[in-house]
């Protein structure tokens, strides 16, 4: 397949630049596989799609302000998304690998200084526009004072008060992430509960989000694309909890895409030889053979995204990009903010 195959027409109003002002207010498009049938709700109807001894997984990571504003030596302004901590030393000497914007003339050496008395000094540039940066100052505390919410470009806004509460999952509780997995942003206190009176059983792992959510596919041949790596976590009681729905013929629902990725990643090497912590660059497009998951939750996903070929994998293509189109066509809101599906 091309990256043509996964582009689709959308109008600008229906891109989603702020959250409802309920999550469970979204809507929600259902989509049965083997009979491609389509169904239109609300998140909050997500219970009656659902029966007892259902087992949903759910990514707990948290986003961290990772986005810092600075000025080079030279007076120029840059932006540093911080991606992950590399290894060296901890707390107020803390390496990071960076993205970065305004990267110009920022070679090895070259010193920038941010708000909160955080200030970089650039250690190696890695091509692609990431660099390995060392941080001084960059406490917690700081971190939380002079760093952004890293919301998507797409929403052509700057960070607002509302974004610390609603880019985050109400069950975040891994600090780590840079961008939401954004199936969970929909989820309440409330609706969860209602799932485990009804006796849908709810585990959580986690998946730190990085970059390779949003860096868009640039080769006409997806077969080319590779993603970064993210770590993933999953805790040998979730592992078992997922063998024992799976024994048990009990769906196993997975709340992202994200989580369809840490999931599968556990078992690349065969169901034997589950890894259940580790670092995964694992590309899912259509063709891949799905070992786990018998659901899946996600929102809408830009066009020619690494995303939306997952969803078309699992969901089935034409069934999925007819999907979109029925989508666009009854106005339903897109990407991080916007509405969501039930693939199942």
């Amino acid at each position: 397949m091309e990256l043509k195959d996964f582009d689709y027409p959308l109008r600008d109003e229906l891109v989603a630049r702020y959250p409802l002002n309920q999550r469970d207010a979204s809507r929600l498009l259902s989509l049965e596989r083997g009979v491609g049938r389509l169904g239109h709700g609300f998140f909050k109807d997500l219970p009656g799609l659902l029966v007892s001894g259902d087992l949903l997984v759910l990514n707990d990571t948290e986003v961290i302000p990772a986005r810092l504003r600075g000025v080079k030596a030279t007076g120029g302004r840059v932006e540093f998304l911080l991606v992950e901590r590399g290894a060296g030393a901890q707390g107020a000497g803390a390496l990071w690998r960076c993205l970065v914007r305004g990267a110009k003339g920022l070679g090895p050496g070259r010193e920038v200084f941010f708000e909160a008395g955080i200030s970089a000094i650039v250690r190696e540039v890695l091509g692609g526009g990431f660099i390995m940066a060392e941080f001084s100052g960059l406490s917690e505390k700081a971190l939380y004072e002079a760093g952004l919410v890293p919301i998507p470009p797409y929403m052509d806004r700057e960070p607002e008060e509302i974004d610390k509460k609603r880019y985050q999952t109400v069950f975040a509780s891994k600090s780590g992430a840079v961008a939401a997995p954004t199936a969970g942003l929909h989820f309440t206190e409330k609706l969860l509960l209602e799932l485990e009176d009804k006796g849908v059983e709810l585990r959580y792992l986690t998946l730190h989000t990085g970059p390779a959510t949003f860096l868009p596919v640039r080769e006409d041949d997806p077969e080319r694309k590779t993603l970064g790596e993210e770590f993933y976590s999953i805790s040998p009681l979730v592992w078992e909890a997922v063998q024992s729905a799976r024994e048990e013929g009990r769906r196993v629902i997975a709340v992202g895409t994200t989580t369809v990725r840490a999931l599968e990643s556990v078992v690349l090497g065969g169901l034997k030889e589950p890894v259940l912590s580790g670092r995964t660059s694992l590309f899912i497009r259509p063709g891949f053979k799905f070992r786990l998951i018998d659901g899946l939750i996600t929102n809408f996903h830009l066009p020619g995204s690494t995303l939306l070929m997952l969803t078309a994998a699992f969901g089935g293509y034409e069934p999925v990009m007819r999907a979109y189109k029925e989508a666009v066509k009854e106005g339903y809101r897109f990407y991080s903010y916007g509405d969501a599906m039930f693939i199942y």
